[in-house]
């Protein structure tokens, strides 16, 4: 059965080409205890250091962009600029420049995740779990799916997505989908202890050295990361890590019977012929490790 290939969704057109016209449009000024934020928001991280820097510029300079809200029950629900509205609050403002809205939750969802997509200090991790949002809201599916024919349009057994996702990225402003699904949509399958340090602004390229590693050496290896080591030092070190002999799986004293039992003439003299028979069926399944060991023929 063939499935239908799907259209992209409306209102994404609009929320695109329509920015400079809502830039151009005029704004309400709201208190900002009149607003709240919205559970779309795709950033999960704050970084303290940018939010005190964008606080001394509102501060000096006040709001420049208007932040993008709809009605709620109480109130107003910022759509996009949440980070404007918490850096007005720590800068003393008590009412901020605001763009008001009838949005439904789709056309919030992408508003928010297209704005913030386009704000340089928006993690890796959130960058991926944002864009892959809205390639599920482009394709009307949720995310694992969406995730699956991502991979799927990528090794090319799904051709039917593969427009879609290319008009979607060009009108978004997003890159290459090919290169977002080769190397970034892993991160979000990635170990907890990772995503934190790239929340906290570990490189997705360290990152992804570390998660490719043995779960044994990972800790060590993002110590090394966050300690400040950089990528090719992160990386030469997983090398040595894993050209180490594994740790020993077998049990050395049972190994060591086996040998002296198997290397008595005597012993093998009591053996009858039933016996001998399955010693030499059980010598010729051999692992071919101690095979080379011993120099034996294959």
């Amino acid at each position: 059965m063939t499935r239908k290939r799907p259209a992209p969704r409306t209102g994404i057109e609009g929320l695109l080409n329509g920015a400079s016209a809502l830039a151009e449009a005029p704004s309400a000024t709201l208190p900002v205890t009149d607003l709240r934020p919205s559970a779309f928001q795709p950033r999960r991280h704050f970084d303290e250091t940018s939010l005190t820097e964008l606080t001394d510029s509102i501060r000096k300079n006040g709001v420049l962009q208007p932040l993008l809200a709809r009605p709620s029950d109480n109130g107003y629900e910022i759509v996009a600029g949440e980070r404007r509205w918490r850096a007005a609050q720590q800068a003393g403002l008590t009412e901020v420049p605001v763009h008001i809205r009838d949005l439904t939750d789709e056309q919030a969802v992408r508003a928010a995740l297209l704005e913030n997509l386009h704000r340089e200090d928006l993690n890796q991790y959130e960058e991926a779990a944002a864009t892959l949002r809205l390639v599920a809201l482009t394709l009307g599916v949720d995310e694992d799916v969406a995730r699956a024919r991502m991979y799927a349009a990528a090794r090319g057994t799904n051709t039917e997505d593969r427009e879609v996702l290319e008009d979607l990225f060009a009108a978004a402003s997003l890159g290459s989908w090919q290169s977002f699904t080769t190397n970034k949509l892993r991160i979000l399958r990635y170990p907890d202890a990772i995503v934190t340090a790239m929340q906290g602004g570990l490189h997705y390229s360290i990152a992804a050295v570390i998660a490719a590693a043995p779960d044994i050496h990972q800790a060590e290896l993002l110590a090394m990361a966050q300690g400040g080591a950089g990528y090719r030092e992160v990386k030469a070190r997983r090398a040595a890590l894993e050209a180490r002999a594994t740790p020993l799986k077998v049990d050395p004293a049972r190994v060591t019977e086996v040998g002296k039992r198997i290397s008595s003439v005597k012993w093998l003299g009591t053996l009858d012929n039933k016996a001998q028979k399955e010693l030499q069926a059980w010598l010729n399944r051999m692992p071919d490790s101690v095979r080379k060991a011993m120099n034996l023929p294959d």
